[in-house]
């Protein structure tokens, strides 16, 4: 395929901040392709980020994520709110492919002028989420988005990434997809500031709820304005209980602000994306160092006994 030509930043971030989609879609795009002017754009989008509220989605496969984001972004587009949607799915060890099956699911919202769905392949990336989620949520934000969902591809016991990128972090479970032992092991209960059952109009529905809400008690230290999960059940498909899911997540939303917990979780948040950019950056010059050979003759010092492997590591970051 033909290469683009160069990127003019302040036209395409002036386009994205107006809400044209082709334009989100390019810094994106930008994003996950490393591309060398992703620097400016992020400089260039700084002024106009904070200000979205980001919601973190997780549970299994089959728990009806993408379908309760659907129905949450019909709840919230009622309020007049646009809406950003970060699907993240697996990647194909064999192929390298996804399916980026989140699109059918969402498929109602695709006329809409102020719901921008995006899809993006996890690229072996574990935790749940792809390495360029961060800064793909920094573009929705600063793209105007008022409310950003985050929805994981959910495989596995050990995607709980999302609880360091989202405000507040919604786990949905289903009834005979394991119960609060299962939960546990997960390492959700950590992780969740809102729980979800969704399919409860199936058999043991209740029952998930009182293995939930007794696993949450366990940890419960009764401390003064400790926030305590609610669990609450929902049908998503037919839009049943959503109300009260908005409802939950608004009150989270006022208790992170009233003790400063919103800031604090931002801060964090930045500190993370930080310290990723400057570990990708260290790793590429290091690449640069085995490329001069550097690396390869510290390497062979320590096997041949003349050095120490913390001593050839001082001198690998002092030559950086």
């Amino acid at each position: 395929m033909p290469r683009r030509g160069p990127v003019d930043v302040t036209a395409l971030v002036s386009a994205a901040r107006e809400g044209t989609p082709r334009a989100v879609a390019r810094l994106i795009t930008l994003v996950e392709n490393a591309d060398p002017a992703l620097r400016a754009v992020m400089q260039a989008l700084a002024p106009h980020t904070g200000r979205a509220r980001v919601i973190g989605l997780t549970g299994s496969p089959g728990v009806g994520k993408s379908t309760t984001t659907s129905a949450l972004v019909a709840a919230y587009r009622e309020r007049g709110a646009r809406v950003g949607v970060l699907a993240v799915d697996p990647t194909s060890p064999f192929s390298g492919g996804a399916l980026l099956g989140d699109r059918i699911r969402l498929s109602e919202h695709a006329l809409d002028p102020e719901v921008y769905v995006r899809s993006m392949a996890s690229r072996g990336h574990l935790g749940g989420l792809s390495w360029a989620t961060p800064q793909a949520l920094r573009v929705l934000d600063g793209a105007g988005c008022d409310v950003v969902l985050l929805e994981t591809v959910g495989v596995g016991q050990s995607e709980v990434e999302v609880a360091g990128l989202a405000d507040t972090t919604v786990v949905l479970l289903a009834p005979g997809m394991g119960d609060g032992v299962q939960a546990a092991k997960a390492g959700i209960l950590e992780v969740g500031d809102v729980f979800v059952v969704n399919k409860a109009d199936r058999d043991g529905a209740d029952v998930t709820v009182r293995d939930l809400r007794g696993m949450i008690s366990l940890g419960d230290r009764s401390e003064p304005g400790l926030w305590r999960p609610p669990v609450l059940k929902t049908v998503a498909e037919r839009a049943e209980g959503v109300t009260d899911v908005i409802e939950s997540l608004d009150k989270h939303l006022a208790w992170l602000e009233e003790h400063g917990e919103l800031r604090a979780r931002r801060t964090r948040r930045a500190a993370r994306e930080v310290e990723a950019i400057a570990v990708r950056t260290l790793r590429e010059r290091m690449g640069d160092v085995r490329a001069g050979h550097g690396l390869d003759d510290l390497a062979a010092e320590v096997v041949d006994g003349r050095t120490d492997p913390y001593t050839a590591a001082d001198r690998l970051v002092a030559s950086l």
